[in-house]
């Protein structure tokens, strides 16, 4: 049994007790959380595709921790000009642990 959720914006296909980073939630680690934009639901081959949304659908979710990703780095040059900017970004994570799917 998979489903397909919408997270922060993203989608993410998930099973029961896998692990995902998503885009940094607001919960304390060790919270569950609950995701109710289920796109679509397989259950052994019975497929519910939402229309956007799976009517009843839920996903739970234990929140683990907080992490940050790696260093990206944005450099900025104009040729002939003199012109040169280095900056760097570490986007923040939150890595969560599927804990169940009700279609």
């Amino acid at each position: 049994m998979y489903a397909i959720v919408e997270i922060n914006g993203q989608q993410f296909k998930v099973e029961k007790d896998s692990k995902i980073f998503v885009h940094r939630l607001e919960a304390e680690d060790g919270a569950v959380v609950d995701f109710d934009k289920v796109l679509l639901v397989d259950n052994d081959g019975d497929i519910k595709v939402g229309t956007p949304v799976v009517d009843g659908a839920k996903v739970s979710a234990k929140v683990l921790t907080q992490v940050k990703g790696d260093k990206v780095m944005v450099f900025k040059k104009k040729r002939r000009k003199g012109y040169q900017k280095m900056n760097g970004h570490r986007q923040q994570f939150t890595q969560i642990q599927i804990e169940n799917i009700k279609a």
